[in-house]
Formats: structure tokens, C-alpha cells, sequence
């Protein structure tokens, strides 16, 4: 471990720890997609973060000198951050989703789901989206696995009119969806349950099901580096393919769909299995800026819903 006293008496400007940061970084070959994607995203991530500063906006910053404890709160991150090897977003306690800000923790995994950027994308332009509902005519939405409730949150914003209902297996989850329910003001349009998938929600029907499930297959999860051992092991693992949890949503999802209404649902890399195995049913992929097909959507009548 480095001398915090050193660094913080040598090292002066944001530019400087930048610097350090993304050298300490490569040194210690750190792992990324919390997020960001390589070393320099990643230190400017935990740095801006940590001193509360926009976290897209670095170059006004670089060369402002920093103070004493500043310095000292950068550099005690950076070497958390090469000895811990947990995610940026866990030393900060923050995550953002098109920069919307959630607060996060270990109790949680670190946000990053496609189906926010596919929310901000297609609600962003003047036409309205090709294929999910007009927001204002939502009046029920679920979101099932709701981690640290982001997307149930995400839900509330872009259907102003509807009651959210939002469910998770663990109860350590749900306190923290409880944080940024309260922190984002929805609390009266947003439910929580405590349950496994559709199970607390008997007779509960709804015009819009999103869900991001735990989808990471037994190979991937055992080759896992230390940053994502570091979340909840229930948050990633998804069966021998990565796909148990898929299966029962498209199982249970028509109990509980309105017709009209569609179920939006992120699955990682298992589309050819899924097809495969569900040849009679009408996916509809949707390309993301990093995925080509991470998420489908298919609409309640393809489900068998009339």
C-alpha cells in the first residue's frame, strides 16, 4: 500500500490524481464494466464522483489545485480501490443510469442495465417510441428484480400516470430500492414486495412488465474477476445457461399482463438459446450502444394474452 501522506503531499491537482489514478490502475490490472470500460473512465469516475463533481465533465477541473482534505479523501480511494478491487461505484456509494444518480451499495448490484438507456432513447425523441406504450396511457407497471430500484424509479419518471409495483428476493435490496425511492420523490407511486419473481403479486395485472433478471450462466459466473464477486452472488446467477429466471417470466408473464401491454426484459448473451427454445414467439431485439441484442420486448398478445 502506498503512503497516503506521500500522495497527498506531492500529488496537488485533479490532473495529478487522474494521472496516478489510471497508472495505479494499470499496474494492478483492474477489472471494469461497472459503468466504465477502461482505466481512465474509471479514475475519472471515482474521482469526480468522490469530490461531487459532474462525472461527464473533467477538463474544466483538471488543473484546479485541490484541498488538503480532498487530496487526502482521492488518495485513500485509489488504493481502496487497487486493494479492495470492488467497483468505483461501491467506494462512492453512487451509480448513475443516463445520468440519473442512484445511491448504491453492497447490498445491491451496481446498476447498468440497457433497458435505462433503451427508456431515455426511445421516450428522447419527438415521434415517441416504435414500440413501447404511450407513457401517459401506463396506469400499472412492475418491475421484477429490482436490485437497488432503478428502474422502478426510471418507471415513475417516464409513466407520470402510473402505479408502480417493484419485487425482490432479497430484503437487503429492497432497503436499499427503499433509499432512492425516498431519494427520488416517488415514494407514492412506487410499491415495493418482497417475493420471488410474479409470487407477491397474485391477481395483480399490469400494462408494462420490465425486468432485468440475474441471466449470467455457470461458466462466465466462475471465471468471474474480483469487481464482480464483490456484488451479490444472487444478482448475476442465472442458472446452468443463464436463462432459469427467463423461463419462468415468460412462463408467468401472461397471468399478469393486461392486453396491450408487453414485457421489456434484458437477457445478457442468451438469444439463440431463447429463440431456439421458443421458436412460436414474436421477440422483437432491441440494439443498444453496446449490445446488439441484450433485451427483448414482446407485446402481451404474442404471450397468448387476449
Amino acid at each position: 500500500m502506498q503512503n497516503i501522506d506521500d500522495i497527498t503531499r506531492d500529488l496537488l491537482t485533479l490532473r495529478d490524481y487522474w494521472r496516478y489514478a489510471i497508472s495505479r490502475f494499470n499496474a494492478a490490472d483492474l477489472s471494469y464494466g461497472h459503468g466504465t470500460t477502461t482505466a481512465a473512465d474509471d479514475a475519472a469516475f471515482l474521482l469526480l464522483d468522490s469530490l461531487d463533481l459532474p462525472i461527464d465533465v473533467l477538463d474544466p477541473f483538471l488543473d484546479a489545485r485541490l484541498l488538503p482534505d480532498e487530496r487526502r479523501l482521492l488518495a485513500e480511494r485509489i488504493e481502496d480501490r487497487v486493494t479492495s478491487r470492488k467497483p468505483s461505484a461501491y467506494l462512492t456509494g453512487r451509480s448513475y443510469i443516463q445520468g440519473v444518480r442512484f445511491h448504491v451499495d453492497e447490498r445491491v448490484i451496481v446498476p447498468r442495465s440497457h433497458i435505462g438507456e433503451i427508456l431515455f432513447t426511445e421516450y428522447g425523441s419527438e415521434e415517441g417510441s416504435s414500440f413501447l406504450p404511450d407513457p401517459e396511457l401506463v396506469e400499472s407497471a412492475v418491475d421484477i428484480c429490482t436490485g437497488s430500484g432503478c428502474l422502478a424509479v426510471l418507471a415513475a419518471k417516464f409513466y407520470p400516470f402510473a402505479s408502480v409495483d417493484a419485487v425482490d428476493l432479497s430484503e437487503d435490496a429492497l432497503e436499499v430500492a427503499k433509499i432512492n425511492i425516498d431519494e427520488h420523490d416517488v415514494e407514492d407511486q412506487v410499491t415495493l414486495h418482497h417475493g420471488d419473481l410474479f409470487e407477491p403479486l397474485a391477481g395483480r395485472t399490469y400494462d408494462l412488465i420490465i425486468t432485468n433478471p440475474p441471466y449470467v450462466d455457470a461458466e462466465t459466473f466462475a471465471a468471474y474477476p474480483p469487481e464482480y464477486q464483490a456484488e451479490p452472488e444472487m444478482a448475476h446467477t442465472g442458472g446452468e445457461d443463464g436463462l432459469d429466471l427467463v423461463r419462468v417470466i415468460l412462463a408467468e408473464a401472461p397471468k399478469h399482463l393486461n392486453p396491450g401491454g408487453g414485457l421489456l426484459c434484458e437477457i445478457g448473451s442468451g438469444r439463440d438459446i431463447l429463440e431456439a427454445e421458443f421458436p412460436h414467439l414474436e421477440f422483437l431485439w432491441i440494439e443498444t450502444e453496446n449490445a446488439p441484442d441484450s433485451v427483448f420486448w414482446i407485446t402481451a398478445e404474442a404471450l397468448g394474452v387476449e
